[in-house]
């Protein structure tokens, strides 16, 4: 009888969110989103720099890494301040700096902080293994994309959150629709709010400073659509035509919305236990419940049919992808305001 393929082997080590970070020997700071990374490494470098403010920090680049670097910056200073060493390019690193890696992992040099980035990608696998098992005695920040609508609201409202400032729902909703595909633009959007903002941060205040970017939201299209308002939902259409929006994430917004209403249509039970159900968070819940007022189920199938075409008539089946676009919002907002397929 076949015997079941090894599973892959947990790590040893642990393996912390990107605001988790904390001081190790060794830090391997991996996953392919750069702007957490990026900040993970900031806030250690803080943290270290409070700890002890003549911390010695250097700077390696492992894709051109020259024998003996490592081992010269690890080693002792005439006066014995802490170094935190920060390495790049881990994924494209050189054969020395992987060899020399290893050998310095079999007994990391007393206050000194290594730091690892790793982009992603499969050069690099046997030091990766290694610290993940154990060795140097690190610890891994994992700083993945983030891909899904409810993880950047969750990263919006974090910056708030730690700032002890207020935010309304609809309008932190607004602001991570309207910077959906940049998380630095997301950032720096929600620390200006901060800065500038000297109350209740509220749609009024994310449509005043952001009014153009969020007006021309592929979601804020689609929101208006659905809620039946064709002349208005247009309008802001070719607007974002005009601004140089693509179509595609146009109609990614419309499907999003219509899917997630399409599984809430029906399904009985509480917000919590219908966003566990469905994979969703319970504000989508709640917002699909809004969004399908006036709604029936032959409508909704007939938008999604339509939705499917106009995706097609976009990637190339069609003459005119705006003609398409604007065929698909006349007839989800004429079903949505009359109720009817």
């Amino acid at each position: 009888m076949a015997g079941k393929p090894a599973s892959k082997a947990a790590p040893a080590i642990p393996q912390l969110g990107w605001s988790k970070v904390r001081p190790a020997r060794v830090v391997l700071v991996s996953g392919t989103e750069d702007f957490l990374a990026e900040r993970a490494i900031r806030m250690l470098r803080d943290i270290l720099k409070t700890e002890d403010p003549s911390i010695e920090i250097s700077d390696l680049e492992a894709d051109g890494y020259g024998p003996g670097e490592l081992i010269t910056l690890a080693s002792p200073s005439l006066f014995g301040e802490p170094r935190m060493i920060r390495v790049t390019g881990v994924e494209k690193c050189t054969d020395a700096f992987i060899i020399e890696t290893l050998a310095y992992l079999q007994a990391p040099a007393d206050d000194t902080y290594l730091v690892l980035r790793h982009a992603g990608g499969v050069r690099g696998k046997k030091l990766l293994d290694a610290i993940r098992s154990g060795l140097g005695g690190g610890i891994e920040i994992v700083c993945a994309e983030l891909k899904k609508e409810a993880e950047k609201l969750d990263f919006a409202a974090a910056e708030f959150s730690l700032a002890g400032r207020r935010i309304t729902s609809g309008a932190l909703r607004a602001l991570a629709s309207a910077f959906s595909d940049d998380l630095a633009e997301l950032a720096a959007a929600c620390q200006q709010l901060l800065a500038d903002a000297s109350e209740e941060i509220t749609e009024a205040t994310v449509e005043k400073y952001y009014s153009g970017r969020v007006e021309t939201n592929a979601f804020r299209v689609a929101d208006i659509a659905i809620a039946g308002r064709h002349g208005e939902s247009l309008i802001l259409l070719r607007h974002a035509i005009m601004s140089g929006a693509d179509p595609v994430p146009i109609v990614a917004a419309f499907a999003s919305k219509l899917r997630t209403m399409a599984k809430i249509s029906g399904a009985h039970g509480g917000s919590g236990q219908l966003a566990q159900q469905f994979g969703l968070a319970p504000w989508q819940v709640d917002r699909a419940r809004r969004d399908l007022q006036g709604w029936n189920d032959a409508g909704l199938g007939r938008c999604i049919e339509l939705l499917a075409e106009t995706d097609a008539a976009i990637k190339g089946a069609g003459r005119d992808p705006v003609f398409a676009l604007e065929r698909m919002i006349g007839v989800i907002s004429v079903i949505s305001a009359r109720g009817e397929a």
